[in-house]
């Protein structure tokens, strides 16, 4: 805490030195301190890792508890799964132009986990209803989808541009942090207390009040130039459809279209190692951890050779865990292979899209354009969900993986086809 005082303060000095508006909250590119990540960087990634560590030890038992103990099938897996994925879309919309339109991102980010927060103190009421239980989930991903474009448009307006891929890798090293320690943390409190889920759901609580406070009081809000004009909804359109940006979200949306949904993979990874049911909620950690791991070495090095080159070879491991999955190879070797593709995948595409995304988009603008590119994936990504479950309820799931590991390998040539390394918008946004 006293490095995120002393950080905090120094991002607030930058934010009132008369910095240009491109890089308001950023020491200027050519000084020591911009080849570190900024206190609000950090501050942002401790308040996503306490929150992931929240959610994450309530939602790690879901499939478990979807598949075999409410005996789902692939259908209604996919649908959960598109639910879970595609409640934040549109609300990623708003929550990013009025976070620009008020020129206040760091004040709808409060709002966005806070909102998820509340939602921790309602699981102990719905018990095992799964309406109740969906209903919780789905206000729990609106607080997400809100705080999404503005916690990202905070990071990047606090970075310059050369370093915006180290920045959100640090960011998604401590948000998967979280991620991975909320699973053991659920875990080691039922094995402490056996059907202590009531302690489970209150300690998740206090751990997303925590994010909470860590947001208000050690993230500083960079300056930035807000008119009405350029935070209209008009403008934001034209943003939203000017050519480097179109290109990136076609590619992003054809991308996601024929990208499975995290439960179907590790559904498949427990069967193709031969493991018992009762390990299904502890394989993400094999991805968390990978993520961890390559987020900051995988955002270096998309800084140096190029983001959207790195995020398609992310798909390009994706891909290859799909083959591998296609070929109904069993063993725990293959399966830990899988794992460690699916994570290096995160690594290679989460952050990077974001740090690829954010010079492309005016400053005033930020957010929204931000909401935009998430929200077209979001979607994208829930179609794709539902269209595989429907698929692997008709077929063989192995198939299924194949033909959409075809699939992906043709979006990856588009994608290459599409983007290319783009210069950075206007620091001043259009009206």
């Amino acid at each position: 805490m006293m490095y995120l005082s002393n950080t905090r303060a120094a991002d607030a000095a930058r934010t009132t030195a008369g910095d240009p508006p491109s890089l308001a909250g950023s020491p200027p590119p050519t000084s020591r301190a911009a080849r570190r990540v900024s206190g609000t960087v950090v501050a942002l990634g401790l308040v996503s890792l306490v929150t992931d560590a929240s959610a994450e030890m309530v939602t790690a038992i879901l499939p478990l508890y979807l598949m075999y103990g409410l005996g789902l099938g692939f259908l209604q897996l996919g649908a959960l799964d598109a639910l879970y994925t595609g409640a934040t879309a549109l609300l990623r919309l708003a929550g990013g132009h009025v976070a620009d339109r008020l020129g206040r991102p760091k004040a709808v980010a409060i709002a966005g986990y806070g909102l998820s927060a509340v939602t921790k103190l309602g699981l102990p009421a719905v018990g095992g209803s799964l309406s109740g239980l969906s209903s919780v989930i789905a206000v729990d991903r609106a607080g997400k989808g809100i705080r999404t474009a503005p916690r990202d448009a905070l990071i990047s307006l606090s970075t310059p541009v050369e370093d915006l891929g180290r920045a959100f890798g640090v960011h998604r090293a401590l948000d998967t942090a979280g991620a991975l320690l909320g699973p053991l943390l659920g875990f080691a409190i039922i094995a402490a207390i056996p059907g202590g889920y009531d302690v489970v759901f209150t300690t998740s609580f206090c751990l997303a009040a925590v994010g909470v406070l860590i947001l208000i009081f050690f993230v500083t809000q960079p300056r930035t130039i807000v008119t009405k004009a350029a935070v209209s909804i008009r403008a934001g359109l034209a943003a939203a459809t000017a050519p480097e940006l179109r290109r990136l979200i076609i590619a992003a949306t054809l991308l996601g279209l024929v990208t499975v949904g995290d439960m179907f993979l590790y559904f498949s990874v427990q069967r193709t190692a031969g493991l018992p049911p009762k390990i299904l909620p502890l394989l993400p950690l094999g991805t968390a951890l990978t993520f961890m791991l390559a987020a900051i070495p995988f955002g270096r090095l998309a800084d140096r050779i190029g983001r959207w080159k790195l995020f398609l070879l992310g798909h390009a491991l994706l891909l290859t865990a799909y083959l591998l999955i296609a070929t109904n190879t069993q063993g725990r070797l293959i399966a830990a292979a899988i794992l460690l593709l699916h994570g290096l995948f995160y690594a290679a595409s989460d952050g990077v899209l974001m740090a690829y995304a954010g010079p492309l988009i005016p400053t005033p603008l930020r957010a929204t354009g931000m909401a935009v590119v998430q929200t077209a994936q979001a979607l994208a990504r829930a179609a794709g969900a539902l269209a595989f479950g429907a698929m692997a309820a008709a077929v063989e799931p192995t198939l299924t993986f194949a033909l959409f590991a075809a699939a992906l390998a043709t979006a990856i040539a588009a994608g290459a086809w599409l983007c290319r390394e783009a210069k950075p918008a206007p620091a001043v946004g259009a009206a």
